[in-house]
């Protein structure tokens, strides 16, 4: 039994002081493979010379998140493509998406940065990392004009209704990101997690953010991932090792890691 972390920032600052430290705690918790998903240039690189220090164990993406986007939005999109053409190796594009909680200056730069990105994604075969918080009608938007494009990948730390979930399969191939909300006291998603089929379940921590119980107040880190299943294992009345064997399968075959 092992697992898998669809969406770590080990390479944020946060871990300065235990960065190597935090992957062995990791690997020696069976959270055997981890997705690092981009923000920005401003830690881009740090983030492939942490991949690139451990090889076969953290795999990473490229994408602008949607609190980067700014007025030169263009100029960084065209610079990830011309990592991707020029054979940069990576499992997605992302950490994309849309964000109209901390700001709404750049709404409209948003969502065009977002096609923009999933169009790229699709022309080289790639899954997407969606970030979505305050956006779904706009978020539902772009999907809608890149439906025949076929697009898949997640939605990392869904939080979404059942609801919003089945309409998500009509505009691709979709998973959800689950992590450390899903054991916050009255939290949705601990409810909806139970009728979300567990083929389309990802397991994720977004460190150093989102801890789960009994951890919180701390730094998040991949080690918690066996919390983040057990606890999805007890709301859908089954083993943690189910959960675990089912997700790790479903993050490979959408990652091909």
């Amino acid at each position: 039994m092992y697992y898998i972390d669809t969406h770590t920032h080990l390479y944020d600052e946060q871990f300065g002081p235990d960065r190597e430290e935090a992957v062995r705690r990791a690997v020696e918790a069976g959270v055997k493979k981890m997705i690092l998903p981009d923000i920005d240039k401003t830690s881009r690189e740090a983030m492939f010379a942490l991949a690139a220090r451990h090889e076969g164990v953290l795999f990473p993406c490229l994408g602008l998140h949607p609190t980067s986007v700014g007025p030169h939005w263009r100029d960084e999109v065209e610079e990830i493509e011309d990592r991707i053409a020029s054979g940069t190796e990576i499992r997605a594009v992302g950490e994309i998406g849309m964000d109209c909680y901390w700001s709404k200056d750049f709404v409209r730069e948003q969502e065009e940065a977002f096609e923009a990105q999933i169009r790229l994604a699709c022309r080289y075969g790639l899954p997407v990392i969606v970030h979505s918080r305050n956006a779904t009608d706009l978020i539902f938007s772009v999907l809608e004009r890149c439906r025949n494009l076929s697009p898949k990948g997640v939605f990392h730390a869904f939080s979404g209704s059942i609801e919003t979930f089945r309409r998500l399969s009509d505009y691709g191939d979709w998973y959800v990101g689950i992590g450390g909300v899903v054991t916050y006291k009255n939290a949705s998603i601990a409810d909806t997690v139970r009728e979300i089929p567990l083929e389309r379940i990802l397991l994720e921590t977004d460190s150093p953010y989102l801890t789960p119980v009994p951890y919180r107040g701390r730094r998040n880190e991949s080690s918690y991932i066996p919390v983040i299943a057990e606890k999805i294992a007890a709301r859908k009345d089954m083993a943690p090792d189910e959960v675990a064997a089912a997700t790790s399968a479903n993050a490979e075959k959408l990652f091909k890691i």
